[in-house]
């Protein structure tokens, strides 16, 4: 999957920028719907707070800002400069959350252009078209199914492809805290990936709610003890971080 999955998130923004670029003089009505969508007076504070709650959530699953999660990673990369790692880490949640979540909206939002279904009837994270309730992957196959015929096998080999990368590298980021916990030993390293192939089938036995629903849980909860590490360590990464600029002339 190193090589496959670049390969399909760049035929994903390929697919998204074409559909885009077709519908070219549409994009600023688009745009001005999620804005006043989301700031106009029927949605009111409640319905703005659940919105932005919402996207909380995803962007934190999305980008692991704050969870301490993507460090794990990025503390493996053999550099002079730590801080050379954070710049690049940056990079990241802006091209996953904001390029790609930007341009998936966009598309979705075209696809309703002709009314297909109803702003805000909302249900269970889905909403109804021509009888059927979709939501999540199923609106967005559909959206770009609508322009590009039969890419929803595609984006179906992208997202097999996506989860299972994403899998490697949560069980990396597990594998390296179970063993930080429990002392690096073939046991602790057996034990972990047992234990780890125990929760794969029982994650894909339930329902992809309750998933989900875990999930930002478990994030909420690892925020806040990385959060704390993150004020007590701030006079470190703020040493870090200036011995980097002046090591490339920036300060």
């Amino acid at each position: 999957t190193e090589k496959v999955v670049p390969v399909m998130a760049l035929m994903y923004v390929i697919a998204a920028l074409g559909i885009i670029l077709m519908h070219i003089q549409s994009v600023p009505w688009a745009i001005g719907q999620v804005i006043s969508g989301a700031f106009s007076l029927e949605a009111g504070f409640g319905g703005l707070l659940g919105v932005m709650v919402q996207g909380f959530r995803r962007a934190a699953f999305s980008n692991e800002a704050g969870a301490g999660s993507a460090a794990i990673a990025h503390s493996a990369v053999k550099t002079r400069f730590p801080a050379s790692e954070g710049i690049v880490a940056l990079l990241e949640p802006f091209i996953d959350t904001v390029v790609i979540c930007t341009m998936t909206a966009i598309v979705i939002v075209l696809f309703n252009a002709d009314g297909s279904f109803e702003w805000g009837q909302v249900e269970s994270s889905t909403v109804l078209i021509d009888g059927a309730r979709l939501g999540g992957v199923d609106l967005t196959s559909a959206a770009f199914d609508s322009v590009l015929p039969g890419f929803r096998y595609l984006l179906t080999i992208a997202i097999i492809l996506f989860a299972f990368s994403t899998m490697i590298s949560w069980s990396y980021y597990g594998l390296q805290s179970w063993k930080y916990l429990f002392g690096r030993s073939v046991a602790a390293d057996l034990s972990y990936k047992l234990l780890f192939c125990l929760v794969v089938v029982v994650g894909a036995a339930v329902s992809l709610g309750s998933v989900i629903d875990f999930s930002d849980a478990m994030i909420f909860a690892m925020v806040f003890p990385n959060m704390i590490g993150l004020f007590l360590l701030f006079p470190k990464v703020r040493q870090e971080l200036n011995a980097y600029l002046e090591a490339i002339g920036r300060k």
